[in-house]
């Protein structure tokens, strides 16, 4: 049997109890030590509470601490930091609660029956008392990591529904936690608490490293936020709740940054409302979330796929229009019945039911609002293979868009003009692909070669400063070319993006882009057109999408066997790395509470995000231009392409002549 330490001055000290070799013996050790430690004032406390900490990082899956204790003394330590603002202040015992809830989060991370002991054992209310901010924004992170892992179990959801208000606060918390953080310890350097900087360094690193470790928890804190309402959204009876307009509008937006990219955040939320009936009316009657859905849909985020099924979901919902138009009319229809006359109020009272009883017979009319933003997108990603798990995607959006064409005239509403001819575009290209592949060879052949002809007359007129020209020969080129061609159609698409770009139609430019990439093998790697693409999201002031289509063309770059995309010598093209850094400092974390605090003067101003470079930036129309001010179309990707190229590769890939400051 190991000895215990005779130069140890703690009796009972918790390393000496865990060398103890008999197993019997060591086990009463540690039961009497989570017994006996909430009720102690001695120095020293956190050395111990740190080592738990460890071991239930370690060792989350280890239910020896569980058995004899150790929830049951977490909580009483919770309580104690909360009741005893005195103890709390002395020696080190601040950072205990924080401690104490973090190992509560582990052991309850991936064992249910886990997490059902730390029910028993009363965890739920001092974590929500830390949840709301009681102490600091440092334990509500902590808090809201355990209650998460909590209401993911069948078994313990229950108990974490009974609380109310946890929902609520998660919500809140959501929402402000960024400038929470921000203000709170971020803004300024020479007030943040010091046990906040340990904890977030381990005493290893300057202001710098806390600032960046600062950002990662501020995103932590709000994906975990997200991530706890998410286990209340699969419930129906929380859906009214959570489905409050002033939330639902920030939803697009709450993405965790490049620091937390393994998290769904807002989108993987708003998937699970939209899976609803109940939740898909609020998301539906809010314009500007599906702008956001179509443009994430449209993008190189991980959770792409996550946008595309909440699209498809509304529009296949026949009743959701019809709830939140009824809705909506309510709330405008404000009536000052006291204006009126007793004699005319029965007339008033008439027509206010004509008018609901039209509402009724005319609930598609929200309905074809959604189609009208949503429909564009997702002919832009039919030709999806695979994403993901989703198998056939592509061929299950064209059926999705063919039903909503069918359903005029069953009582669901119109379609727009606009978008009608898009799906049955769509439809007649499925239906092209079927007659070709009945073609005899030498037919196909032919329209190969009367496509290369045309693309070859678009090239010119390029090159000649006839932009628009060259767009509509690129649309023609489209036309004769064969559908399975889909290399040649990749390169079409994508000169008719940069095409758009010149022409200042980014929409435009985005959709064809959006088409090369769909085409693309492997999905969304074709570099130029994810550089296209992310020059057009800049135009339109969309940070985050232009960002993640610029980081991935840099990585394409640097695969690329191409001469004129690959990086020499590992460096990234000056043009991209200004993209980057411009679309950095406007998707910054902090940005909107910077602005709000005074961290950031004006839409112009770095503020504190990040200094400048001083470099000037091309606008998205001059990027990608030679030094006559037009870009230069790209030829066919591979050498071995069904066109045999006749051509040399045109695009040079130059760095544009520089115009313009940031």
């Amino acid at each position: 049997m190991d000895k215990v330490s005779p130069d140890c001055p703690y009796p009972g000290c918790f390393f000496c109890v865990m060398k103890e070799g008999n197993p019997s013996k060591r086990r009463a050790s540690i039961l009497k030590f989570f017994r006996e430690l909430p009720s102690q004032d001695d120095d020293g406390q956190v050395l111990p509470i740190s080592g738990l900490w460890n071991t239930a990082m370690a060792h989350p899956n280890d239910p020896e601490f569980i058995e004899l204790g150790i929830f049951e003394c977490m909580v009483a330590l919770i309580w104690k930091g909360l009741k005893n603002r005195r103890w709390l202040s002395h020696d080190q015992n601040i950072y205990i609660p924080y401690y104490a809830a973090h190992i509560i989060g582990s052991y309850t991370m991936n064992m249910e029956e886990f997490a059902e002991s730390a029910i028993h054992a009363g965890v739920i209310p001092p974590l929500v008392e830390l949840l709301r901010g009681r102490l600091t924004w440092v334990e509500q992170r902590v808090a809201v990591r355990a209650l998460g892992h909590l209401a993911t179990y069948t078994n313990s959801f229950p108990a974490m529904a009974s609380h109310c208000e946890i929902l609520e606060l998660s919500i809140q918390l959501a929402m402000s936690s960024l400038e929470i953080v921000y203000s709170h310890f971020y803004q300024f350097a020479d007030r943040r608490l010091s046990y906040h900087c340990d904890l977030l360094t381990r005493g290893m690193g300057g202001v710098e490293m806390e600032s960046r470790k600062a950002e990662e928890w501020a995103s932590q804190l709000q994906c975990w936020s997200l991530q706890l309402i998410n286990c209340f959204a699969f419930k129906p009876e929380f859906l009214p709740t959570i489905c409050k307009p002033e939330f639902l509008v920030k939803l697009p937006g709450m993405w965790g940054g490049l620091v937390n990219e393994n998290s769904p955040a807002g989108i993987g939320l708003l998937r699970t409302i939209c899976h609803h009936k109940l939740g898909r009316g609020p998301v539906a009657s809010c314009p500007g979330i599906i702008e956001a859905l179509c443009n994430i849909a449209r993008s190189s985020d991980d959770w792409q796929y996550m946008a595309i099924d909440c699209l498809l979901w509304l529009i296949q919902d026949p009743s959701t229009c019809h709830k939140i138009e009824l809705v909506e009319f309510l709330k405008g229809s404000r009536l000052n019945l006291m204006g009126y006359k007793m004699h005319m109020l029965p007339t008033l009272f008439f027509l206010l039911w004509l008018s609901l009883i039209l509402r009724i017979f005319s609930f598609g009319s929200s309905l074809v609002e959604v189609i009208d933003k949503a429909a564009p997108a997702l002919v832009d990603l039919a030709e999806i293979t695979n994403l993901g798990d989703h198998k056939k995607l592509g061929d299950y959006i064209v059926s999705v868009l063919q039903e909503c064409l069918q359903s005029q005239g069953t009582g669901r509403g119109t379609i727009s003009n606009r978008v009608k001819e898009l799906i049955e575009e769509l439809l007649n290209s499925k239906q092209r692909l079927k007659w070709e592949k009945n073609m005899p060879k030498e037919d196909l052949h032919i329209k190969q070669a009367a496509a290369l002809v045309v693309k070859l007359e678009g090239n010119s007129l390029f090159s000649s400063g006839n932009i628009a020209g060259a767009a509509s020969k690129y649309s023609e080129a489209l036309s004769l070319c064969p559908m399975r061609s889909k290399k040649e159609r990749v390169v079409l698409y994508s000169n008719r993006a940069q095409c758009h770009l010149l022409l200042q139609q980014p929409l435009a430019a985005i959709s064809d882009a959006t088409h090369a990439l769909c085409l693309h093998s492997p999905l969304n790697r074709h570099a130029k057109s994810l550089w296209r693409r992310a020059q057009a999201y800049d135009m339109l002031d969309l940070a985050k999408e232009s960002l993640l289509d610029a980081i991935l063309f840099i990585n394409e770059c640097s695969q690329s066997n191409d001469p004129d995309l690959s990086l020499r010598q590992n460096k990234v093209p000056d043009y991209a790395e200004r993209l980057v850094k411009k679309q950095m400092r406007a998707a910054w974390l902090f940005r909107e509470a910077a602005i709000k605090h005074g961290g950031i003067h004006g839409e112009g101003d770095a503020g504190d995000i990040q200094e400048s470079d001083g470099s000037e930036w091309e606008t998205a129309s001059e990027s990608d231009t030679g030094n006559d001010g037009r870009a230069e179309m790209e030829d066919d990707d591979d050498d071995n392409s069904e066109w045999n190229n006749e051509d040399e590769r045109k695009d040079k890939y130059d760095k544009a002549t520089l115009k313009g400051k940031i």
